[in-house]
């Protein structure tokens, strides 16, 4: 009954629509990116399901004003083991209306579980090249992202656009959904009706029209991995220029809503200054033998598909983003989903340094918002565990912002030369590039070029979860002698201590040096001499490392590390916090005046920080003690 149903809708659409197939592309379609199939690095797995998908050719009929698809996909492939059936991923909510196997229709099974079995009717031996055909229509369901969608322009005409990550290809066509098998190479015909335009992946070859409809034929010639393949057809305006890199000439091509085709315009030059500087610090644009383009979407963020990114609105960051994925995602593909901050921290990372080499006035902001945003939760890792939802795959504040600031503190910890050359080394790997990678080939290429053991750091800042606080108390003698001791909470159990170099500025009106703490156990004292004298210090000045509210204060040299606690801020106008140096439980509070009176009192545990409300004290000196019941231990502060 369902089946009818859909053909009565769909049938009518598309019954004038020929699809233009050249047939000269069933022969051998060379890559020259094909990734090295020499000896597998550790990111790789054996292809699965005993084949290595090598090519595709697609023909899709879709209307804008219509939430469907009518198409046929031919897969062309290699088997890897001895093979009886070929299993595909494809929606079990669509129809197959006929599968080909060597020119004859062949039987198939299209189960629950979203998986297309078609028998081969004999065992294929290893190493041997076949292909299949299925012709399939329906409704696609939308899952993550929207996978398949359709919807309106602000003007109310009709769009169409695909998402298909992180599980979404399977809904609109039939495809091996496999993060470590990228097809070699894709011929795309989309066909719409007439007054739409098509954009999709690679270079459009030809725009073939009839019977009131239009076929575009995109030609993709570089490994792609199945969620970057999409479509997004809409009444797009058009804009095109040319991205001059050394000796290359890029085509920058933009499909534009029409709403703000101005604004459309500009982002892609945006995208021309930021490739330029990408391609200076990681290596050309990959893919800069076709294009890099843009096409908007009904979406309210943007998605790196490979060679045209659909664009959910147009702004510098957002461009940023999306481009960076042409490198980190696109042409080396996270291996699993759980390491989805190869592609995303990157990403991030990389819309940051825009600000960085090119306006560096925002530079800072941009590094204190990534900040806020982490310790906005005590947990969180940036290794995903669970991959069974968006939700989780894509965290914001994990996979996005603290994978950006893990590879800030990496370059913070190799230094500027062994980070870049390493992630360089990283892309250009012949068994990666083009291909896809797991966190421990980042690492290794880190430790290559940096030669430090990242075992640790990554344990600290990769699986484990949270982040460190620091306390530092200082002090400096006449002599310029400076005496410090720097402690750290950490503020989830899964990691006891952050092991880290902490940077220090100490400053006067008229000079100002950083020192760098080799921090490895909380509570750590460190001296050395000052050639002046320092009015103020300040820890990690230029957001090296992602650490809590850090407090800061000079104490009297007398009394370093007699308290047992810090106080700040101080001089303190509203809110005293006091931070204990060491758990000291059950304790009694006073604050006394510079006579001697009493003032405030309260009994608390003394765990962590605890916040005094000081508005009713008036302007002047005062001393806090801390009574635990076996010690008494005082500081002084100033009341503004």
């Amino acid at each position: 009954m369902r089946k009818a149903a859909l053909l009565l809708v769909l049938s009518p659409l598309f019954a004038s629509a020929q699809i233009g197939y050249d047939h000269a592309i069933f022969e051998e379609v060379p890559c020259a990116h094909r990734r090295d199939p020499g000896p597998l690095p550790r990111s790789d797995a054996e292809p699965t399901r005993g084949m290595d998908l090598r090519y595709v050719r697609a023909g899709w009929e879709v209307d804008p004003n219509v939430r469907a698809i009518t198409g046929t996909v031919m897969l062309r492939f290699v088997s890897t083991h001895p093979l009886t059936e070929l299993v595909l991923d494809l929606s079990d909510t669509l129809i197959v209306d006929e599968v080909l196997y060597h020119g004859s229709q062949n039987t198939f099974t299209l189960a629950p579980g979203d998986l297309l079995t078609i028998p081969l009717g004999q065992e294929l031996p290893a190493g041997t090249t076949d292909s299949v055909e299925v012709s399939y229509h329906g409704i696609p369901r939308s899952t993550g992202f929207g996978s398949f969608a359709t919807g309106q322009q602000p003007d109310s005409s009709a769009a169409l656009w695909t998402l298909s990550e992180p599980y979404g290809a399977k809904e609109w066509w039939p495809c091996k959904d496999d993060l470590n098998d990228k097809i070699d190479s894709i011929d795309l015909y989309i066909t719409t009706p007439e007054g739409y335009r098509a954009g999709s992946n690679g270079l459009l070859v030809s725009e073939v029209m009839g019977n009131g409809h239009v076929t575009y034929h995109w030609r993709h010639r570089y490994p792609i991995a199945t969620y970057l393949i999409s479509m997004a057809v809409a009444d797009y305006l058009v804009f095109t220029h040319d991205i001059v890199i050394g000796t290359d000439t890029i085509p920058m091509l933009t499909y534009s809503w029409h709403d703000d085709p101005g604004m459309a315009e500009l982002n892609g030059y945006d995208a021309g200054e930021q490739m330029t500087l990408y391609s200076e610090l990681f290596g050309l644009y990959p893919f800069a033998e076709e294009k890099y383009g843009h096409a908007q979407f009904g979406w309210g963020g943007g998605m790196e598909h490979q060679t045209m990114t659909s664009m959910g609105g147009w702004s510098y960051e957002l461009s940023a983003h999306e481009l960076a994925h042409q490198w980190f995602g696109d042409k080396v593909t996270c291996g699993s989903w759980q390491d989805i901050w190869l592609n995303e921290g990157f990403a991030t990372y990389l819309q940051g340094m825009c600000y960085e080499f090119l306006a560096p006035e925002y530079w800072y902001g941009y590094k204190a918002g990534k900040i806020e945003s982490i310790i906005s939760e005590p947990g969180g890792s940036v290794f995903r565990a669970d991959t069974s939802s968006t939700e989780s795959i894509f965290s914001g504040r994990l996979t996005y912002n603290k994978g950006a600031m893990v590879l800030h503190m990496l370059r913070w910890v190799c230094g500027d030369s062994a980070w870049f050359q390493g992630v360089r080394d990283y892309l250009e790997d012949p068994g990666l590039a083009y291909g896809s990678a797991r966190t421990a080939d980042l690492q290794a290429h880190l430790e290559a070029t940096s030669g430090l053991d990242l075992d640790g750091f990554m344990a600290d800042w990769f699986t484990g979860e949270g982040y460190p606080t620091y306390t530092l108390p200082w002090s400096q003698a006449s002599d310029g002698a400076v005496s410090l001791t720097l402690y750290q909470s950490s503020s989830h159990p899964s990691v006891d201590f952050f092991e880290m170099p902490v940077p220090v500025r100490f400053k006067n009106a008229d000079t100002d040096t950083i020192v760098v703490l080799d921090h490895t156990v909380s509570g750590q004292t460190f001296t050395f001499i000052l050639p002046f004298m320092a009015d103020s210090a300040l820890l990690d000045p230029d957001l090296r490392i992602v650490s809590g509210q850090n407090i800061v204060t000079r104490v009297p040299e007398q009394q370093m590390n007699t308290a047992g606690y810090v106080l700040a801020p101080n001089p303190v106008s509203d809110r005293l916090i006091v931070r204990p140096l060491s758990s000291r439980g059950q304790v009694r509070l006073t604050i006394h005046d510079d006579l001697g009176r009493l003032r405030w009192s309260r009994m608390d545990q003394l765990n962590g920080d605890l916040t005094v409300d000081v508005r009713s004290l008036t302007a002047g000196c005062y001393v806090l003690s801390v009574d635990d019941g076996v010690l008494v231990s005082r500081a002084r502060f100033v009341k503004e």
